[in-house]
C-alpha cells in the first residue's frame, strides 16, 4: 500500500502516515480519498476517556475527523475486517506498559458522506470503515448482474415459490426487510443493473415483484435511469424537481428544492414548510416509479403482466411511502407506512 507521507513525532512515541484510497476497478466516490491515521503510544493512565468500541487491551481505535459514527453511542463506525486488520498489522508495535491509540481521519470524509446513504444507517458525521473483505465488490459489475440473474432464475423454479420477489436495494435495504419479516428466501438483494434484472424478472414470469429500497437510490428510476451507479447517471434534484412540477407544489417551494444537495435535505426541508406536500410529493414519486418501471419492461416483454410495486423508507430506516400496488403488498404482508 502506498504512503505519501508519514512522520516520527515526540521522540518515536506518536507517528503520522497518509496515504490514498484506491478502490480498484470501482468507481467509487471514495477512489483518491486521502486517509490520515495518527498513532501514540500512551500509558494506561491517559486512556481513560477514550470513546472507542473497539479495546484489546492494547489497542484503542478512535474516529477522527471525516470518520464515520454510530448515531445512538457516538462510537467509531468500524467493521470487524477492518478491525482485525487493524490488529493484526499493529500487533508487532505492542509495548509492555503501554496502550497504543489509532485515530482514523478523512479530511474529505464529512463532505463526502453527504452524497451517501450512511445517515440511512445511523451513521453520521464522516464515511464509516466497513470493508468486508480484501477484494472490491462491484456492484456496477457485468459479473454481478449475471451472478443475481442465476439466483434469480434458480428461485423461481423452487417448488413453494408463489410467484411474488421482492428486490431490495443494498445491504440497508435487506437489514430492513428482513426485520420487517419479509421472507427471506423470495428476497433479492441487487446491485445498480436494476433495468435488466427488472427485465429478468418479468421474463421468468415473475407475477408480483416489489423494489424496497431507499428514497435517494430508487428515485433515479422515476427519471428512466436504470442503472443506478452514481458515475453513470444522477439527476436525482432534477427529478425531484419536475415531479414537483406535476404535483402543482408552490413555485417558491420548488426553487428551494432546487438548490438543495440531496433528496434528504430537500425532503427535511419541505417536511418543516407543509408535512402534507412533503407527503404528496413523495407519494407521487413512489408511484412514478411504479409508472415508469412498468412501462421499461413492457419495451422488453411485450407479453408481460408482472405488476410492479414500490415501497421507499427514509434515512431513519421507516417505511415511509409506497405506490398503489407497494400499498397493497404492504398491506397484504400486515405491515404500515410509518410516519
Amino acid at each position: 500500500m502506498p504512503v505519501s507521507s508519514a512522520a516520527v513525532l515526540q521522540n518515536g512515541h506518536e507517528a503520522l502516515g497518509i496515504s490514498l484510497c484506491d478502490s480498484g476497478i470501482g468507481l467509487d466516490l471514495t477512489r483518491g480519498l486521502e486517509i490520515w491515521t495518527y498513532l501514540q503510544f500512551l500509558t494506561d493512565t491517559n486512556c481513560e476517556n477514550f470513546q472507542s468500541n473497539y479495546s484489546d487491551n492494547w489497542l484503542e481505535i478512535v474516529a477522527g475527523y471525516g470518520v464515520g459514527k454510530v448515531d445512538l453511542t457516538g462510537q467509531i463506525c468500524l467493521s470487524h475486517f477492518a478491525r482485525d486488520l487493524l490488529l493484526f498489522n499493529l500487533k508487532p508495535y505492542k509495548k509492555i506498559g503501554y496502550i497504543l491509540k489509532l485515530e482514523i481521519i478523512f479530511p474529505a470524509g464529512k463532505e463526502l458522506s453527504e452524497r451517501t446513504s450512511n445517515h440511512a444507517f445511523g451513521v453520521v458525521d464522516g464515511l464509516a470503515v466497513i470493508g468486508m473483505q480484501a477484494e472490491v465488490q462491484d456492484s456496477a459489475s457485468p459479473d454481478q448482474l449475471q451472478q443475481t440473474i442465476s439466483l434469480l432464475k434458480s428461485i423461481s423454479k423452487q417448488p413453494k415459490f408463489d410467484g411474488s420477489l421482492t428486490f431490495v436495494i443494498g445491504q440497508n435495504g435487506l437489514d430492513i426487510a428482513s426485520s420487517k419479516g419479509l421472507d427471506i428466501d423470495f428476497v433479492i438483494k441487487t446491485g445498480n443493473w436494476l433495468g435488466p434484472l427488472i427485465v429478468a424478472a418479468a421474463k421468468e414470469k415473475i407475477k408480483k415483484l416489489l423494489l424496497w429500497g431507499y428514497h435517494g437510490k430508487l428515485v433515479k428510476l422515476a427519471g428512466g435511469i436504470f442503472h443506478t451507479h452514481h458515475h453513470l447517471a444522477d439527476g436525482r434534484i432534477e427529478i425531484l424537481i419536475a415531479l414537483a412540477v406535476k404535483e402543482g407544489i408552490p413555485l417558491e417551494l420548488i426553487k428551494s428544492l432546487s438548490e438543495k444537495n440531496s433528496l434528504e435535505s430537500a425532503f427535511l426541508f419541505l417536511q418543516e414548510k407543509s408535512p402534507q406536500l412533503a407527503n404528496r410529493l413523495w407519494s407521487r414519486l413512489a408511484k412514478e416509479i411504479e409508472l415508469k418501471t412498468t412501462h421499461y419492461v413492457k419495451r422488453y416483454v411485450v407479453s408481460s403482466t408482472i405488476e410492479i410495486g414500490v415501497v421507499l423508507f427514509d434515512r431513519k430506516r421507516k417505511l415511509r411511502w409506497a405506490g398503489p400496488i407497494g400499498l397493497q403488498r404492504i398491506n397484504s404482508l400486515d405491515l404500515t407506512l410509518e410516519v
